[in-house]
C-alpha cells in the first residue's frame, strides 16, 4: 500500500490527538500541594508574621534549631529563658505535605525544647517558630536538614 498525502495528514492528526490526550491525562493526575489549605485566610494575617519577625530581630540573640544524632533542639533567644512563653512550632517540608509536623511550643526553664528525630522523615524542613510573651508576638524561621 502506497501512502499518499491524505494518509500522512491522517497519521499526523492521530498523533496530535494522542499527544493531547496524554497531556490532559498527566495534567489531571498532577498533585498540586499548597503551603496551607487555608491560603487566603493565612495571607490576610501575614502582617502578624512581619511584626513577629521584627520583634524577634530586636532581641539580642536569635532562635536556633539544631539536630543531633537522635534529637532536634529548638532554643529560644536568651531573653525568653524562665518566662511563661506560649506558641507553636511548624516543621514545614516543601517536598511532601505528609512530612509536615505541628507541635505546641513548651520550652523548659532554659528556653529550649527537643523533639525525637525518629518522628521525622528525612528531608529539608523550614522550622517556623511562633511564640507570644506578655501579649507581644515573635516569629522566627530556620532551615533544617534531617538525615
Amino acid at each position: 500500500m502506497k501512502l499518499n498525502w491524505g494518509h500522512k495528514i491522517m497519521f499526523v492528526f492521530i498523533l496530535f490527538v494522542a499527544l493531547m490526550f496524554t497531556l490532559v491525562y498527566k495534567c489531571l493526575h498532577t498533585n498540586f500541594e499548597l503551603v496551607t489549605k487555608e491560603y487566603y485566610k493565612d495571607e490576610l494575617v501575614y502582617q502578624n508574621i512581619i511584626d513577629g519577625t521584627n520583634n524577634a530581630n530586636k532581641l539580642a540573640t536569635v532562635t536556633t534549631v539544631t539536630a543531633s544524632d537522635d534529637r532536634i533542639n529548638i532554643a529560644l533567644p536568651g531573653e525568653m529563658k524562665a518566662l511563661n512563653v506560649q506558641g507553636k512550632v511548624w516543621f514545614y517540608c516543601a517536598s511532601n505535605a505528609e512530612n509536615d509536623r505541628h507541635f505546641e511550643l513548651k520550652p523548659d526553664a532554659s528556653g529550649s525544647q527537643s523533639f525525637a528525630k525518629k518522628d521525622f522523615s528525612p528531608g529539608n524542613y523550614l522550622v517556623k517558630v511562633q511564640w507570644e510573651k506578655s501579649g507581644e508576638h515573635f516569629y522566627s524561621e530556620q532551615h533544617l536538614t534531617v538525615n
